[in-house]
């Protein structure tokens, strides 16, 4: 005679811990995935910290802010999150927008810029939360086509921009026409540092090569680990 089942688990308990904690879906992870999880995250890795330090420079903040904006959110979007592909973390045009947000009411760098942009990111989240939690996510729809890629072209247009004084090594103000602050920057063409030039040619043309002949290599991140490597054995810093 059979013995009879075990008692089941109350309805409902384990959908509600997979709502409240989605990450237990992982479980169990086999070999393959982890090693494929382990290759993805440090190729990324490798990307996101400088470029998240150079987004933190964008918004006006100390470069290491940029870790924080870098590695936090991307944990709590793996444990939490429900897109497996959508990428999370800090973005060029959070940081401009940010900037510009900020610039009336404190210089870039201070102390009460970054009090006032920690404010204003808790408050963004406050905001992305409840939207998130009321299911609001369906009013983007309500934004046209048109909208959309003349934001992004027009973002894609400021960040370009924005980095041109980092390729000459030039200082740039920040006023009220962010194009008038590109000009008074390039009329300081004559002073420019050839240094820096020759670190932003090289690292292009890295990436250039890459793309030309190695078109599987991860050109990004080439460039990124030589560049590295010859700052800090020229001492570019200095």
């Amino acid at each position: 005679m059979n013995s009879p089942p075990p008692p089941a688990a109350p309805a409902g308990r384990a959908p509600l811990a997979r709502r409240l904690l989605p990450f237990l879906r992982w479980w169990p992870i086999d070999a393959a995935t982890l090693r494929a999880d382990a290759i993805a995250g440090i190729s990324v890795a490798l990307v996101l910290v400088p470029q998240s330090m150079a987004y933190a420079q964008l918004a006006g903040m100390p470069a290491y802010y940029g870790l924080y904006a870098g590695f936090l959110p991307v944990i709590i979007a793996a444990l939490w999150g429900s897109s497996n592909q959508l990428a999370t973390g800090p973005a060029a045009v959070c940081s401009i927008l940010t900037a510009a947000a900020l610039a009336p009411l404190a210089s870039a760098g201070s102390e009460a810029f970054i009090a006032y942009a920690i404010l204003l990111a808790f408050m963004v989240g406050a905001i992305q939360l409840a939207l998130g939690l009321s299911r609001l996510g369906s009013v983007v729809s309500f934004l046209s086509h048109p909208v959309i890629v003349g934001f992004t072209s027009a973002a894609a247009i400021i960040i370009g921009l924005s980095q041109v004084n980092k390729l000459f090594g030039l200082p740039i103000g920040r006023g009220d026409f962010f194009l008038g602050d590109i000009a008074a920057m390039l009329r300081q063409l004559p002073e420019a540092h050839l240094p820096s030039i020759a670190m932003g040619g090289f690292a292009m043309g890295v990436i250039w090569a890459c793309r030309r002949w190695l078109p599987r290599w991860p050109g990004v991140l080439v460039a990124v680990a030589l560049t590295t490597a010859a700052s800090a054995w020229l001492g570019f810093e200095r």
